[in-house]
């Protein structure tokens, strides 16, 4: 196991259990600390090393890989060359640095979106916890130049927004107040690279959701169509402690359970025993029986947001089995889509069922070498496969290069959900415990910083190792107007940045484009087996003998 829940080395620990990215199966957003993706928040590159330099050495624990996951896959390193240098750049060792590794890419099929980083957000939807933070999330992505998204049922459990009913199949929106607030806030800090992107499930289908969009904001959103996620088998839910909400979601047509127009269920509340209702969403394509139908349905609905005017369509999937895979692979590809999200089981969610999200779906390093197979069927066809980002329990740098080379080269991000969250919790507590008067405003959980924060530092300057180069970015006066929230996000980018240019220099690729699967290889033979990439004693033994027997 390569996670436990201490780690001497570089001086971090989990409160709970450690999972395979490395966050704690449970993570809290009052927690005190302090996980590697916690204090990277603060500390940023310099948990790429061991603590202590200069009175300690260190040794890898890693040496043993047992089962199949992303953890045993192991990163290329060679001792000669270098690919994908920058026009600027020379093969000399003075420009064959690591800071000149370029994180630069690019998704999209006629329309190009920039990205400075190969990194995307997961879909922060209508939990309470992405409507608290969400200043935090999209102000540090917009920063940092990747896209945010904005998940499902956004403007269905917004109180405040006014949906007219139209036909049995279509409402019209009037006023989306919260929908707004997370596109704006965006906005206000892009700056060419990234993108907002706003989710559609069957709800947002029914309430109109993409005619506001396109209304109101044209083509500076992408739309993205969604299939399901990794973390659950059905919609998305929430759960909300007071009758009168219960009612109101049950009246903007979602399932709600137990049902809170039922008097027993009423009288239950009233008498303590119900204390909170959960609000699902409902499943998609139920009326299609065939991959047939599902084609022309998808098909058909492509056709009619590119008609809305929607220039960038995206697509997001779940682990379901290989035949599902297929068809988002092939009809993606086939409707020139941008994007195709593909998250794998063992990521993360704000509410999904346990024992539903321990043991559903297709784990994620076996769902995402069946990506990288399925492509190439496609390729070898003469098509150009739709770009893809791959999701489902990803939190370190090295989890971005292996997901990039495992799908090398229709990978174009990778998608983070949990580990993305941990900043805007971090920094709003921060915030929070140092000004007291915005703590209910930021939803800090603290009174005080803690012991945790304190070894780092008092003031947000002095805990934030990316606040001056943030600062330098964007100037002193808008500093004022940055939560810390997002101070943390845009801190916790550079580590990970850092991290996967230091990775890549060791693999001599400059360039993001240059990643390729032979730049991974397999830890133990049974992952081999299952990813198709080589075993580490077999990789390059064949022309390691003809240079013995040269």
């Amino acid at each position: 196991m390569r996670f436990s829940k201490k780690n001497d080395v570089i001086g971090t620990a989990n409160r709970g259990d450690a999972t395979e990215s490395s966050l704690c199966t449970l993570c809290r957003a009052d927690c005190k600390g302090k996980c590697e993706t916690w204090l990277s928040s603060m500390v940023g590159r310099k948990l790429l090393y061991p603590r202590s330099f200069g009175l300690v050495t260190a040794g890898a624990n890693n040496t043993t890989h047992v089962g199949v996951s992303y953890n045993s896959l192991r990163i290329q390193g060679y001792a000669y060359g270098a690919q994908g240098l920058t026009e600027n750049l020379t093969n000399s060792p003075d420009d064959c640095i690591f800071p000149n590794v370029s994180l630069e890419t690019q998704f999209g099929n006629q329309v190009k979106t920039k990205v400075r980083m190969p990194l995307m957000t997961g879909a922060l939807g209508s939990t309470f916890i992405a409507q608290k933070y969400w200043d935090s999330f999209a102000i540090g992505g917009a920063l940092v130049g990747i896209p945010v998204v904005i998940g499902e049922n956004v403007v269905g459990v917004d109180r405040n927004s006014q949906i007219n009913p139209g036909d049995k199949k279509q409402g019209k929106i009037e006023v989306a107040p919260e929908l707004d607030r997370r596109i704006n806030t965006y906005l206000r800090y892009y700056d060419g690279y990234g993108a907002i992107i706003v989710q559609l499930n069957v709800e947002d289908t029914r309430n109109g959701v993409a005619e506001y969009v396109i209304n109101k904001y044209g083509n500076k959103c992408i739309i993205e169509l969604k299939w399901g996620q990794g973390a659950k088998n059905i919609g998305g839910e929430i759960q909300v402690r007071s009758l009168d909400y219960a009612r109101f979601l049950k009246d903007r047509g979602y399932v709600v359970d137990p049902d809170p127009s039922i008097p027993e269920v009423q009288r239950g509340f009233e008498q303590g025993a119900i204390k909170s209702f959960a609000r699902h969403s409902r499943l998609g394509a139920t009326n299609l029986n065939s991959v047939e139908k599902v084609r022309e349905d998808f098909m058909s609905t492509v056709e009619y947001l590119r008609s809305l005017g929607f220039d960038r369509i995206t697509l997001k999937t779940g682990s379901y089995g290989m035949e599902e895979l297929a068809m988002a692979i092939k009809f993606s590809t086939d409707a020139s889509l941008d994007l195709l999200t593909i998250d794998g089981s063992g990521g993360g969610t704000g509410m999904s069922p346990w024992n539903m999200m321990q043991s559903w779906g297709v784990p994620s390093i076996n769902l995402h070498s069946k990506a990288y197979e399925y492509a190439n069927v496609i390729s070898a066809k003469g098509k150009r496969v739709v770009d893809m980002s791959f999701a489902g329990g990803f939190a370190l740098e090295d989890h971005i290069f292996k997901a990039l080379a495992l799908g090398a080269p229709y990978t174009k991000l990778i998608c983070m959900g949990r580990a993305i969250m941990v900043p805007g919790f971090l920094g709003a507590n921060i915030e929070g415990a140092i000004y007291p008067e915005r703590r209910a405003k930021v939803n800090g959980n603290w009174n005080e910083l803690p012991k945790t924060v304190l070894e780092v530092g008092k003031t947000a300057d002095e805990i934030f190792v990316g606040y001056h180069s943030l600062e330098e970015k964007i100037g002193k006066d808008e500093m004022k107007n940055i939560p810390y929230g997002a101070i943390a996000f845009y801190t916790l980018a550079d580590k990970l940045g850092c991290g996967l240019q230091q990775l890549m220099a060791g693999a001599r690729k400059f360039s993001l484009s240059q990643i390729s699967r032979h730049d991974i290889f397999s830890g133990n033979r049974e992952t081999a087996r299952e990813t198709g990439i080589p075993h580490v004693s077999d990789v390059n033994d064949e022309s390691a003998r003809k240079i013995l027997n040269s």
